[in-house]
């Protein structure tokens, strides 16, 4: 760290106590009087301490740890990737801790804070939607870290991902270029969800050069579930005018928009086509079976743990080109009804 960086002793200093209490204050120790711990506390912010784990880890100040800090546990499309990048690490010897913030960049904030304690030796991240004070943190202490599953086009963080704009671009023109012109989308929600935000633009962007537009109640944001899909297909079916196309933003929600067709007796792809995003396993399953665009999960885990490795052995760790989507045409998307 640099020498600017605050100490224990100037928290210690700045709340009139020992160093000894205030590194058991900082761990919450019921050794300190909440009075205390709460004085320390407020030194350590003003401040902008961070017990630094890497500071008390071997003469190398590594770890052999690596964070990775992703949306949530609750929607499967993050975990062949974070697969990848663990047996990758594991294949170097560095161990990975996963945490998950629920799309709150304050919970993102601390728990990276926690991680940085802990001594990781960097820090993968998904997409680029970022409390300013998290790249703050990562630099101050000089983490080294990578962003994952898009792109940078101001260029500022290291990026690993793909253009999800464009990706929803090409799902719109297919659909489009079947002959489709009432369109619907379900996505996930969009605040502090860069992704979410991109595809549903690239949406409105293809659709904007056919001269259609996707009105604000055409678009349902749902939390990340099959049932959360099932109930948005199910609202847009109820319409007197229903869409003849639905752009899923996930496979999530086009597999629950796909059970809510069966339940409802609407016919896929004859009276309604559907397209998902990820290309999960099951999606194959499915019958019909889904029409996605399929992301490289594994080959973005792996990438995002090469690029770190040859960080932290001081090498360029040049960045790989943005990763390249597949469009996999199955069975849930036709020309419009007549």
């Amino acid at each position: 760290m640099d020498r600017t960086t605050p100490k224990l002793s100037d928290v210690a200093r700045m709340a009139g106590v020992s160093e000894a209490t205030a590194s058991r204050a900082l761990s919450d120790s019921q050794l300190v009087r909440e009075k205390t711990r709460l004085r320390v506390a407020h030194a350590a912010e003003l401040l902008g301490y961070v017990a630094h784990g890497a500071a008390r880890a071997l003469a190398s100040r590594r770890s052999g740890t690596i964070g990775a800090v992703i949306p949530t546990l609750n929607n499967a499309i993050f975990a062949t990737s974070v697969n990848a990048l663990q047996q990758f690490l594991a294949q170097a010897s560095y161990s990975l801790f996963l945490a998950s913030h629920e799309y709150d960049p304050k919970t993102e904030l601390e728990l990276t804070r926690r991680l940085i304690e802990r001594g990781v030796d960097a820090l993968v991240f998904v997409g680029t939607d970022h409390d300013p004070a998290l790249f703050a943190m990562l630099d101050k202490f000089r983490v080294p870290y990578v962003l994952t599953w898009a792109i940078d086009r101001e260029q500022r963080h290291p990026c690993i991902g793909f253009d999800n704009r464009a990706a929803a671009i090409e799902v719109a023109r297919h659909l489009l270029d079947l002959g489709h012109r009432r369109f619907a989308m379900i996505c996930g929600i969009g605040e502090h969800n860069d992704r979410v935000r991109e595809r549903v633009a690239g949406v409105r962007d293809a659709l904007r050069s056919h001269g259609l537009q996707l009105q604000e109640h055409d678009l349902i944001e749902k939390p990340y579930s099959f049932a959360a899909g099932d109930e948005a297909m199910r609202e847009f079916m109820r319409r007197p005018q229903r869409p003849t196309a639905v752009i899923c933003a996930n496979d999530v929600h086009a597999i629950g928009a796909h059970f809510a067709c069966a339940a409802l007796g609407v016919e896929i792809p004859r009276e309604v086509s559907i397209t998902g995003f990820d290309d999960m396993e099951i999606s194959s399953l499915l019958r019909p079976p889904l029409t996605t665009m399929r992301v490289p999960k594994a080959e973005l885990g792996c990438a995002a743990a090469a690029y770190l490795l040859e960080r932290l052995k001081g090498g360029e760790a040049p960045l790989p080109a943005a990763l390249q989507l597949q469009w996999i045409q199955r069975g849930t998307t036709a020309p419009p009804p007549r």
